[in-house]
């Protein structure tokens, strides 16, 4: 069982078209708060981000936020956390929050919450880190992603063991549950790759 002591959640800066999806970011903002597990987010306090580290702080949960300096100058920053940090760049934001962080989840949102998924899943494929990563799939936002993801291994672009670190769930303890009982892939994608050209 893996000791999880801050996650990191990626979501949308804005609330999108559905009410599921801002009461989603509260329910996992209320959930990790009342399992003693910290949040890491991207520091706004606009859309699904302010929700998800509101409902964190209104349990008590330890929060903390990462916003590029440019981002906090435009005054979108969660004001009233008692860690926010202020970094240099969007590289330097994601790796921060993944250097505090002990799991990934992303909850809808837009472009720039796939980039930090697809990034940080990028990561675990080369071994880089061997932390759970997982959808909140809500509404089935993400159920045309994960298909399209079956279709890439199909076509030979993933291996079985990197697609299955790829975790799902509709509620946020059930995705919890499957992060304590992760297993990372034994391979990384390096040495995936070299024995496909072998085979």
């Amino acid at each position: 069982m893996n000791a999880m002591k801050r996650i990191c959640v990626f979501c949308g800066s804005s609330s999108g078209a559905r009410p599921e999806y801002a009461r989603a970011a509260r329910q996992m903002g209320s959930v990790l708060a009342q399992r003693k597990i910290g949040l890491v987010f991207g520091g706004g306090r606009v859309g699904m981000m302010g929700q998800l580290a509101q409902a964190a702080l209104e349990n008590n949960g330890e929060v903390i936020g990462v916003i590029p300096r440019e981002l906090h100058e435009r005054k979108v920053a969660f004001t009233g956390l008692s860690d926010l940090r202020v970094v240099g760049s969007m590289h330097e934001r994601k790796t921060l929050m993944a250097e505090l962080s002990d799991g990934f989840v992303a909850l809808p949102g837009g472009l720039g919450t796939l980039e930090e998924l697809f990034e940080i899943l990028t990561w675990g494929q080369l071994g880089m880190h061997h932390k759970p990563c997982g959808l909140l799939n809500v509404a089935d936002y993400f159920t045309p992603l994960l298909a399209f993801l079956d279709q890439v291994m199909e076509q030979g672009f993933i291996d079985a063991p990197h697609r299955a670190m790829i975790l799902s769930a509709e509620e946020p303890e059930e995705l919890l549950r499957q992060f304590e009982r992760h297993e990372p892939p034994v391979a990384d994608k390096a040495t995936w790759a070299l024995g496909m050209e072998k085979g």
